[in-house]
């Protein structure tokens, strides 16, 4: 983090996200997975899942007392056929503007 000094590590900070696809996602999706190109239904339910397992590493960092978050990555498997798991993880820190 530019223009910052890590004061204190706190430790991992995570968040944790399991997803179903739904029934008319997972029949669409398999409609789409036909042709070639994106499948757009699991695009988007990928990046929800991602979104809000950032918010949940966000909030475990802030309960841990930290005020930033470095190092993260992302995390996922397939659980099953119709479910994602996606992880975000990162080292959750104090930070103070450097001198």
């Amino acid at each position: 983090l530019p223009g910052t000094v890590v004061e204190r590590n706190l430790g991992i900070t995570f968040g944790l996200v399991v997803r179903a696809m739904g029934f008319s996602k997972t029949v669409a999706g398999g409609i789409s997975s036909l042709r070639q190109g994106e499948v757009s239904q699991f695009t988007v339910v990928l990046e929800d899942a991602r979104r809000h397992a950032i918010d949940r590493m966000i909030e475990n960092a802030k309960l841990l007392g930290a005020n930033a978050v470095i190092a993260m990555r992302f995390d996922s498997s397939e659980i099953g056929k119709a479910r994602a798991e996606v992880v975000a993880y990162g080292s959750a820190v104090v930070v103070t503007p450097s001198a």
